[in-house]
C-alpha cells in the first residue's frame, strides 16, 4: 500500500511532466495556445490534489 508521501510524489511527479509538456511546447514558434493551456490546467489540478492528500482532505475523482 502506498504512503500518504507516495501519493503526495506522484501527484507532483505528473503536474511536473505536464509543466514540462508546457516548456516544451513554449520552444516552438507556431506554439499550440489550447495545449499550452489544457497542461498548466491539468498542473494545477494535480498539484492541488497531492495538497489535499497532504492534509488529508478527502476529494472525489470526477472523471
Amino acid at each position: 500500500m502506498k504512503t500518504k508521501k507516495d501519493l503526495v510524489n506522484n501527484w507532483i511527479i505528473k503536474a511536473d511532466k505536464d509543466l514540462k509538456s508546457v516548456e516544451h511546447e513554449l520552444t516552438f514558434e507556431d506554439a499550440v495556445t489550447e495545449t499550452i493551456c489544457f497542461h498548466c490546467q491539468q498542473a494545477a489540478e494535480k498539484y492541488l490534489k497531492a495538497y489535499l492528500i497532504f492534509l488529508e482532505i478527502p476529494f472525489t475523482n470526477t472523471s
